[in-house]
């Protein structure tokens, strides 16, 4: 008979071994693989972990945002558990933390109605974190391929990129599915179950659900939450994707191609009879087994080309399928800079455009993808025309327009007959006189970020990851790139 080992300590804390006494009271690798295997891996108590919280810590901070209904601020954030941390950690610990109600804010969208948005205090936002940060590697395991939104090292640039994909390979008819208020309406039972498939942890799904459960602060009144995940808490992304993980299953086991990016989800076939079919069966399944509800005047089955999807659209150049962005984005863009360019704001010319660049480098660097330049060429030009509009409008008088134009290096003649002149701001802006004088490199200098320039450096970055991606290396994010 084989002799029992004598050196079997499995369960046991490291003594009486040559281990040095700041790993005392750590458990072994084998014991925690056999708690895995168990299924009793302690999932509250990695939440906990010191590391895990100030990583969180750090999140909250970098992602700023407005207070909760505790009127806490980010920066009160850090004072505040130098204090009572450990006294913060011993109450989720022992069960007794509650989660304060979120705070309520309404904001408009561009149809006319409102998005409802929930603002957790910073203490929950970072508990939330905390619970993403070890939950969301445990989930994402089980998540699809063709699911973008939320995930680490995945982005809407590589969603609408699949999309192109599947349209080149004949997929040309899109059901384009819209959920109403969807996270408003996710279904805490149903939810629950899905995060008990992979969480054995009750401390850790008691947490989550009194999360689910804190309840809504509007107008200084708190409202019990039966349902939904707020939208703003730094859990709701996560959640959002275990609960439609469950119709990411059912695309697939079908065989469809589809992608999904948070709540909207498009899916491909191809011909307009199958689309209107597939339509039919998912609101079917969304409606009778999620318990959600389809936005039925959103959602509809069309071409790729005439179909938004995250802002981008596709185009076809004879044979050559290109990535756009919308013409709604674009409009939306055109709206924005009216107003960040309007003539009457007290403002200076170098306020204005810190306020126009904070905007146009996010906007270009979202849509840098779209491989159609004269897009950013004209809106390059017609941006660059409002900037100049508005130095007309401030020069005002007839003697300051000469007197300036003059400075930037037109003739005596030349200024004062365009000074006089009786055309509107916005046909002198196009004029020959403010493009001679204000010129480009005169706008750079202003502080005008060449949205031109920034787009052709990012296209020159994607050229350079396709390149390196041909030669078998492992794909790196745009982002880290950029």
């Amino acid at each position: 008979m084989q002799r029992k080992q004598k050196t079997d300590k499995t369960g046991c804390p490291c003594e009486d071994t040559l281990e040095t006494n700041s790993s005392m009271e750590a458990f072994s690798i084998d014991t925690l693989e056999t708690e895995e295997k168990n299924g009793a891996r302690n999932l509250l108590e990695e939440i906990l972990q010191k590391n895990n919280l100030k990583a969180a810590y750090k999140r909250v901070k970098q992602n700023g945002g407005a207070p909760g209904v505790d009127n806490m601020t980010v920066a009160e954030l850090k004072p505040y558990l130098e204090e009572r941390g450990a006294e913060l950690i011993t109450s989720i610990r022992e069960g007794r933390y509650k989660p304060q109600p979120v705070r309520r804010v309404e904001i408009p969208k561009p149809n006319g109605g409102v998005r409802l948005l929930g603002v957790p205090t910073v203490i929950d936002r970072m508990i939330q974190q905390a619970i993403v940060q070890v939950l969301q590697p445990l989930f994402d395991l089980t998540f699809s391929n063709s699911s973008y939104g939320f995930r680490p090292n995945r982005n809407a640039q590589q969603a609408i990129k699949q999309a192109k994909e599947y349209y080149d390979e004949g997929y040309t008819q899109v059901v384009d599915i819209d959920l109403a208020k969807y996270f408003d309406t996710v279904n805490h039972d149903i939810l629950m179950g899905l995060v008990g498939r992979e969480v054995k942890d009750k401390a850790v799904l008691k947490l989550i659900r009194k999360c689910l459960k804190s309840g809504v602060m509007q107008n200084g009144l708190v409202s019990p939450t039966t349902e939904g995940t707020p939208q703003g808490g730094n859990l709701s992304p996560l959640l959002s994707n275990i609960y439609l993980n469950e119709f990411d299953r059912l695309l697939k086991s079908r065989g469809h191609r589809f992608i999904r990016y948070a709540d909207d989800c498009n899916i491909y076939v191809k011909s307009r009879r199958a689309a209107i079919r597939v339509m039919e069966n998912c609101t079917k399944f969304l409606e009778g087994k999620l318990k959600l509800k389809v936005n039925r005047e959103k959602s509809n089955v069309g071409s790729p080309t005439e179909r938004k999807f995250l802002g981008f659209a596709l185009f076809k150049v004879k044979e050559e399928t290109r990535i756009v962005p919308h013409k709604e984005s674009i409009n939306k863009f055109k709206e924005k800079v009216r107003q960040l360019t309007s003539r009457n704001q007290g403002n200076s010319i170098e306020t204005i455009l810190a306020h126009l660049k904070e905007y146009t480098v996010g906007w270009v660097s979202y849509y840098g993808i779209a491989n159609l330049k004269s897009i950013f060429q004209t809106l390059n030009g017609w941006t660059r025309r409002r900037i100049r509009q508005i130095f007309w409008k401030q020069w005002k008088g007839i003697k300051a327009k000469h007197k300036n134009l003059k400075q930037l290096g037109a003739s005596k003649d030349n200024s004062w007959r365009w000074a006089n002149s009786r055309l509107g701001c916005w046909r002198i802006a196009g004029s020959p006189i403010l493009s001679t004088t204000l010129t480009n490199n005169y706008l750079s200098q202003m502080g005008y970020d060449d949205m031109l320039e920034r787009y052709e450096r990012i296209q020159s970055m994607i050229l350079m990851r396709d390149n390196f991606i041909s030669n078998n290396h492992k794909q790196k994010p745009l982002a880290d790139w950029i």
